[in-house]
């Protein structure tokens, strides 16, 4: 795997920035070892992860370039909101409701 200077420089920023996601972290670290033409077992290794993952995000950084390191889309239930409103003066507390 080849990158080119702008793609490793946005990497690197990812890997070792103080303020970046873990998992963004740990994806770019992947792919920056892949470039260096690390194995996957050893930057499984390197990373402690499982060997299935390290080839799910080279597959899709080949794929979908830095994209592909964003994580899907889920199915299942939509998440449920929570607000509270203010309850009329007449009397105390707080009401909750579920959108």
């Amino acid at each position: 795997m080849t990158l080119r200077a702008g793609k490793r420089r946005l990497l690197k920023t990812r890997a070792y920035g103080h303020k970046t996601p873990y998992q963004d972290r740990v994806r770019a670290q992947i792919v920056l070892a892949a470039a260096r033409g690390r194995s996957n077992a050893r930057i499984a290794r390197q990373v402690r992860l499982t060997v299935d993952t390290v080839r799910t995000w080279r597959g899709r950084f080949a794929d979908h370039g830095i994209a592909g390191l964003a994580d899907r889309k889920r199915s299942g239930r939509p998440p449920r909101s929570w607000t509270c409103t203010p309850v009329p003066s007449t009397a105390s507390g707080w009401a909750t409701t579920s959108t």
